[in-house]
């Protein structure tokens, strides 16, 4: 479906048609599930070339290695996770009662939710897209997808590929403005996901409360990276600081997970700018003519980026530039930055960057960090690059964060045997394998009574043995 906003009363058609079908018969069988992840795996393996195009196209310019890497193996990864355990997941899970319930038996039995809506961002359009329908799928639950109005080339050759292999009461992709998305968001799904900013977020989660539908929010926030005392080679500071320029230039810093800023020793902040310059260099050595950086999604958030570094410089930050090359406001290449010297009001310390811009904040001791963090809204990634054993433990128990790689960036998200998911501003809930199962599942609780048992024994009247059987219950 290609919704605009004179396709409204569609949206509302899509929807009913399919909380219909999912009301109606047995709910989905393994079968039918492995079925419908295989076809979204035929799907993504037909198009992933044109896929990677169009979102390149839809950007201005991203590598189709990045795609890949960071988008396509990963949805791909998920797919074939749930079809190797999705039939195990499906079984009712026996649960131990106590004795007074003897012998009767318990067990959680999961079921499809019903109606799944996903709203996907436009960073990486295709993993926050089929990465979340593939957990809805696997639980057996009919999935309609809103895709963001920035990836219109992608968004067009998903729902027309999609609409091959799919029936539209299975799965559905919609396109559309921003009213688009808001009628999509009061539609009564029986679980609505959504991942973007911490601000849409709360309209989201506003409009899915007229509805009384639970919601998955994958929202932002100010992921810290720490540089911890203890790397203290040679070696382990450039391979710190390496994975952490990676980590942010990757789709040129418009990542939800990307390190927003980074927290190091005081003593080393001149070594970390030009280490982070060796990086750049080596991961872009021709820039601006290299296909391998991705462009800024749009002239507005190219300018809002160019205006965090002037504010910040106007307040009396150093802007250092960490490439050769200069931005390219035609192309909207926005040239990686880091920053020093920083006022605390700064919005680039305040708001989210969603780009290439590196605050540098030097410490003393970690203790002043892990204080710093806490008193920050919780972010959604927290990086920590050290070898000392117990700092790593001080930091992980101190500090709560969506989730942790150790001395790299984004690995935790990679694994789908791990949740994905936020905390306290940075989002509620979590998926990913096991986790996005059960985010789209209803675990119904079962209880099995036998033909004889003792509770009978406490039906009134009530007499002496009714006495002494509830004296032995409340016994401690």
């Amino acid at each position: 479906m290609d919704a605009a906003p004179g396709h409204l009363d569609d949206l509302e058609r899509l929807f009913e048609a399919q909380r219909d079908a999912s009301r109606c018969g047995e709910p989905a069988s393994w079968a039918v599930r492995a079925d419908r992840l295989r076809r979204l795996r035929g799907v993504i393996g037909a198009n992933r070339a044109a896929y990677a195009q169009a979102i390149s196209m839809d950007f201005g310019q991203r590598s189709r290695h990045e795609t890949e890497l960071l988008e396509v193996a990963h949805v791909l990864d998920g797919i074939d996770h749930a079809l190797a355990h999705g039939q195990r997941w499906m079984r009712a899970a026996p649960r131990a009662v106590g004795w007074k319930f003897w012998p009767g038996r318990a067990a959680l039995l999961p079921q499809p939710l019903g109606v799944a809506g996903i709203v996907t961002p436009w960073n990486y359009p295709l993993d926050l897209s089929l990465g979340p329908a593939t957990s809805a799928l696997v639980a057996g639950n009919r999935t309609m997808i809103k895709l963001s109005e920035l990836t219109p080339r992608f968004g067009a050759l998903l729902a027309e590929s999609c609409a091959r292999e799919f029936d539209a009461n299975e799965l559905c992709i919609v396109n559309g403005d921003v009213e688009v998305a808001r009628r999509f968001c009061r539609l009564a799904f029986d679980h609505l996901l959504f991942t973007g900013s911490t601000a849409v977020g709360r309209e989201v989660m506003r409009a899915a409360s007229a509805t009384l539908t639970p919601v998955t929010l994958e929202l932002g926030g100010k992921s810290p990276a720490i540089i911890g005392p203890g790397i203290t080679s040679d070696a382990d500071f450039e391979r710190a600081v390496a994975r952490l320029i990676i980590g942010k230039t990757f789709n040129a810093g418009q990542t939800c997970i990307a390190p927003d800023h980074v927290y190091l020793p005081r003593a080393k902040q001149d070594r970390f700018i030009a280490s982070a310059r060796r990086a750049v260099r080596r991961f872009y050595p021709a820039l601006p003519d290299t296909p391998d950086y991705t462009s800024i999604i749009t002239d507005q958030h190219y300018a809002r980026l160019g205006a965090l570094v002037d504010e910040a410089v106007s307040q009396g930050a150093t802007a250092h530039a960490l490439a050769d090359a200069a931005h390219d406001a035609a192309r909207r290449l926005f040239m990686p930055v880091a920053l020093t010297g920083m006022n605390e009001a700064s919005r680039v310390l305040r708001e989210e960057i969603f780009g290439p811009v590196l605050p540098v904040l030097p410490f003393d001791d970690l203790d002043e960090v892990i204080t710093r963090i806490n008193n920050a809204p919780r972010p959604l990634a927290l990086y920590l690059f050290e070898r000392d054993r117990r700092r790593i433990e001080r930091v992980l128990a101190r500090t709560v964060a969506g989730g942790v790689t150790l001395n790299d960036t984004f690995m935790h998200v990679g694994p789908p045997q791990l949740p994905f998911g936020g905390v306290g501003a940075s989002g509620m809930g979590a998926y990913h394998g096991k986790a996005g199962f059960d985010a789209f599942s209803h675990m119904k609780p079962v209880f099995s009574q036998r033909r004889f048992h003792p509770v009978s024994w406490l039906y009134p009247p009530y007499g002496v043995r009714a006495e002494r059987i509830l004296r032995m219950i409340a016994r401690r």
